[in-house]
């Protein structure tokens, strides 16, 4: 796949305050022990390679690694949002991939136990060691819920769109996937517009993306939208959106 961007290092996007957590203590003692016993060095290699090294990886296939962090959570309680804030960042803070990939899978389960003062945390996971692996799935399964349960959080969106920083952009673009008949469309149609000229692959893929799910759900909507754009939007976004029409 070609992608257009080199992978983000780790941003200066400052660090929220990481609460006092016992049940972050419990997972991640857990989780530093049992994930290193399935790494396998070749793996690994393949693996951040395919990533454009955005980080080292421990190697540990994705069946295998869900199993260990079944193993990881048995037995421990539903978590607070002060939880689901110290595991997140303490796996951030950790270099392998798996363990942000262990706290994305963490939140996208709690996200329901979060509320808009998590905003701030989400922000620093997007920009921090970002690539579209993590990205994606924190923008549909958590930002998304975070606004759907919080209205207020569109003003968010409207400010995230705005962001120099593309993966944040990105977010906004993306936050709605899993809309279906509740997606603001007007909002969804202004953000397209919006990025339309940006020129990295990231964005315009998204906005492909994004028109191509809502298409799913009002195909006449979409087409006529992109019918109307079609001056503005580049041909990757036309691409992607006009698929399932």
């Amino acid at each position: 796949m070609s992608h257009g961007a080199e992978p983000a290092g780790r941003s200066t996007e400052p660090v929220p305050g990481l609460p006092r957590s016992v049940l972050a203590d419990t997972v991640l003692e857990r989780l530093t022990v049992l994930y290193p016993t399935a790494a396998d060095a070749v793996r690994a290699r393949s693996a951040a390679a395919y990533m454009k090294d955005v980080a080292p990886f421990l190697g540990i296939p994705t069946p295998r690694r869900r199993a260990l962090s079944r193993t990881v959570l048995e037995g421990t309680p539903r978590p607070d949002e002060a939880d689901c804030t110290a595991i997140a960042l303490r796996c951030w803070a950790l270099p392998e991939r798996e363990y942000h990939y262990f706290a994305v899978d963490y939140l996208r389960r709690h996200v329901a136990r979060c509320s808009s003062g998590f905003v701030p945390v989400l922000r620093h996971l997007l920009s921090t060691v970002s690539w579209w692996d993590t990205v994606d799935l924190l923008a549909a399964h958590v930002a998304g819920p975070l606004v759907a349960a919080g209205p207020e959080l569109r003003r968010t969106m409207d400010e995230w769109i705005e962001d120099d920083d593309l993966w944040i952009a990105r977010t906004a673009l993306l936050h709605q996937l899993r809309f279906k008949e509740a997606t603001d469309s007007r909002r969804l149609f202004a953000y397209c517009l919006r990025r339309a000229g940006h020129p990295d692959f990231f964005i315009r893929k998204a906005i492909g993306w994004a028109l191509r799910e809502y298409a799913k759900t009002d195909p006449r909507a979409v087409r006529d939208f992109v019918d109307g754009a079609r001056d503005r939007l580049s041909p990757l976004s036309v691409r992607e959106a006009t698929k399932p029409l």
